[in-house]
């Protein structure tokens, strides 16, 4: 039986490898051809303003963190504290080595898009693949350092869901902050700039442009990559807690098979995105088949499904690429994982919990990308929809959304139900059957350092298709960056889909861990406080997202102001020999964004601890349990609308109803501006607010008793 303490070292050794990694690809995206003059002029407009953003928000967050460790150190443990602040650290620094990367990437995609769509393929995917890679590893180290720290003592584990506390509160407000400053710069510059004006998206006259391709990254990378960091960290956090729970003799076992799955999810997405960025080489190789190894064979097969990515390749190839790394990633991920279960000496369920939570995962991003491709009915019917008018876009849109719930729902409850059937088939309690769900929540995100490549390079691709316009390129890289960019918009909402999916999993499974905690011996939905607990929960998404919305209506409303003033008041701005104020909105989207983060997410940590102190510790399962419902629900609704909208209107712009500036166009971009915070700001946040929510809940667990109103 591989001991935990084993299982540890090998997930930082895996740890230290992808961090290898990093550096190698980082050396490699940056050696690429930057293109003129005027496109690095551009590039470093989006770079200064990025790290100036960044910069300030991490001041902001890193007085939260000061409170929160103190308060910490001083109701709860020290080494608890020590955790968090390695756990906000490592989420801070994985989320701005993947914006440092992504807008020196943007200028490098758009002068490779120039020599074709594989080249820019390539160069935005491989600084997609420095985000996904910086995460997985970066979270691995911290949490086996952490837990070798504490000598690997099961009793001492409560200590590291410290770090899970410190990456959910980092990436709770780097996420809302980000789609904050992004949304409000993207909503501003397209109501002024393409509705009222009627001049092209990321026209150089737009005086919001570049504050808009500042919010790509800050919002879409840096916050994307926090979240998803979060996500990670927490499912095996939650799975780990829960197996030093059950059986003594096995906990060992149970605490190392998490780390052991992410350690060959590393090796897996390795595969994965070498499928994409391996160099470019003849399919039929120079040796034999028969003359190939085992795993260069293997290799050969992915690698000939991929090679049709070329310079003819369509947006069909390329998410068919795309989709064969994942798949391929997550055989990899299978095969070794049947050998870490082996080697643990654990049940073989728990290799079949393994596969549950796979293809779960993959079962939520076909579903999501179903609903959100332009390729496909559902976002065609709201492109349909735009030849009436703003209003019938709006209604479509919202339907899209409300129905694209059906199936994750579904999928989450079937893998929740055979997870428990499985753990509790495997030892014979519930208590396996919930260990059983927190190990299926590890399984679905063992393949995220390649999933999150095809999520964070989208902005990229976005960027690059701004600094073609800007730089007045010729038109068909402009077409392959919006090829690119269309692309980008799908994976990232099948990105979106795996992280709520996981974040329910992952959530259950640290709700079970704060229940054990609390010691709580049985839940009454009847009682006086519990009902409560449910509806105020219940509530909280739907309060959380109001005002997120609020906060991009209000810093848009500014940004709008700003470019019809600059449009009125700068000689010859509209017929391009005036020059724009560029940072005036860079400067209003910064100070709007850093205002307006500070409620929300502060209320993911202050109302559980309110609900727990006053109600007590039942009401506060209570609440969890509302959160998580609703949560899920209106953060699949909100990422899907914005993501069908965003593409219904890509569909126009390929020439459908008109192409750009009919009717139908525009009636296309109101739809994409309602749905820019709800896919950007609101919905992707909402994952995060359940998974804090619950590890504030676990990390104060013994603190709670029957609560100050108990009956």
């Amino acid at each position: 039986m591989l001991q935990a303490t084993a299982s540890v070292i090998i997930a930082l050794m895996m740890g230290i490898i992808g961090v290898g990694f990093v550096l190698w690809q980082t050396r490699r995206v940056l050696s690429y051809d930057q293109g003129s003059a005027a496109m690095r002029k551009i590039a470093a407009a989006i770079q200064e303003g990025a790290s100036a953003f960044l910069t300030r928000e991490y001041r902001v967050i890193a007085v939260f963190v000061a409170i929160v460790a103190t308060v910490i150190s001083l109701f709860l443990q020290w080494q608890t504290a020590l955790c968090f602040v390695v756990g906000a650290i490592a989420s801070a620094g994985a989320g701005y080595l993947g914006m440092y990367v992504a807008v020196r990437a943007n200028v490098r995609t758009a002068a490779a898009a120039n020599r074709g769509l594989h080249e820019g393929l390539r160069v935005a995917f491989g600084s997609g693949a420095i985000m996904g890679m910086a995460v997985v590893s970066f979270s691995l180290i911290g949490m086996t350092v952490l837990y070798l720290i504490f000598n690997g003592n099961p009793a001492q584990l409560t200590y590291i869901t410290g770090f899970g506390f410190g990456a959910s509160s980092i990436a709770l407000f780097a996420r809302v902050g980000g789609g904050i400053y992004t949304k409000a710069a993207d909503v501003g510059a397209d109501l002024v700039g393409k509705v009222e004006k009627g001049i092209p998206e990321d026209d150089p006259r737009n005086p919001a442009v570049i504050a808009d391709n500042v919010g790509d990254n800050v919002g879409d990378v840096a916050g994307m990559g926090a979240d998803l960091f979060e996500s990670y960290s927490g499912s095996i956090i939650a799975a780990a807690t829960l197996g030093a729970a059950l059986d003594a003799d096995s906990a060992a076992a149970f605490i190392g098979l998490p780390f052991l799955v992410a350690s060959v999810g590393i090796i897996s997405s390795l595969f994965g995105i070498y499928m994409v960025i391996g160099e470019e080489q003849d399919v039929t190789l120079a040796s034999t088949y028969e003359d190939m190894s085992f795993t260069g064979r293997i290799i050969h097969f992915f690698r000939k499904q991929v090679a049709k990515i070329n310079e003819h390749a369509t947006l069909e190839d390329l998410l068919t690429a795309l989709r064969r790394s994942v798949w391929g990633a997550s055989a990899v991920v299978l095969g070794l994982t049947l050998i870490a279960v082996l080697a643990s000496g654990v049940s073989i369920n728990y290799w079949l919990v393994i596969l549950v939570g796979l293809i779960a995962g993959n079962a939520i991003a076909y579903a999501t990308e179903y609903f959100t491709s332009y390729t496909e009915k559902p976002t065609q019917a709201i492109a349909n929809s735009t030849q009436t008018g703003a209003a019938t876009t709006i209604i479509q849109g919202l339907a899209v959304g409300m129905m694209s719930t059906v199936f994750p729902v579904l999928i989450v409850a079937v893998a929740i139900l055979l997870s428990i059937w499985l753990g509790f088939k495997a030892d014979g309690t519930i208590a396996a059957g919930l260990y059983a769900v927190a190990v299926a929540g590890v399984g679905m995100l063992s393949t995220l350092g390649v999933t999150l490549a095809t999520d964070a390079y989208g902005p990229v691709a976005d960027n690059a298709g701004g600094i073609a316009e800007m730089s007045h390129l010729p038109a068909e890289v402009r077409h392959r960056t919006d090829a690119l960019d269309s692309l980008g918009n799908t994976t990232a909402a099948t990105g979106k889909g795996f992280a709520i999916g996981s974040a329910v999993l992952t959530a259950l499974a640290l709700l079970a861990a704060y229940i054990t905690a609390a010691k709580i011996d049985n839940l009454n939905i009847l009682s006086p406080t519990m009902l409560p607990g449910i509806l105020i929960g219940a509530m909280m998404p739907y309060l959380f997202s109001a005002l997120t919305m609020m906060a991009v209506g209000k810093a848009a409303h500014e940004i709008v102001l700003e470019v019809r003033r600059q449009f009125n008041v700068i000689p010859g701005l509209m017929e391009g020999t005036g020059e724009p104020d560029y940072k005036t909105c860079i400067a209003i989207s910064t100070d709007s964004a850093l205002r307006e983060m500070i409620l929300p997410g502060s209320l993911a940590v202050v109302v559980p601890l309110v609900v727990g102190f006053i109600l007590g510790k039942e009401a506060l399962a209570g609440l969890l349990v509302g959160t998580m419902s609703s949560g899920f629900l209106l953060a699949v609704m909100m990422a899907n609308a914005g993501g069908a909208w965003d593409n219904a209107k890509k569909w126009i712009e390929t020439g459908e109803y008109g192409g750009k500036g009919s009717d139908a166009h525009k009636a296309a971009v109101v739809g994409d501006t309602v749905g820019d915070p709800f896919k950007d700001t609101s919905g992707p946040s909402l994952n995060i607010l359940i998974k804090l929510m619950t590890i504030v809940s676990l990390v104060f667990a013994t603190s709670f008793g029957s609560g100050w109103l108990s009956f």
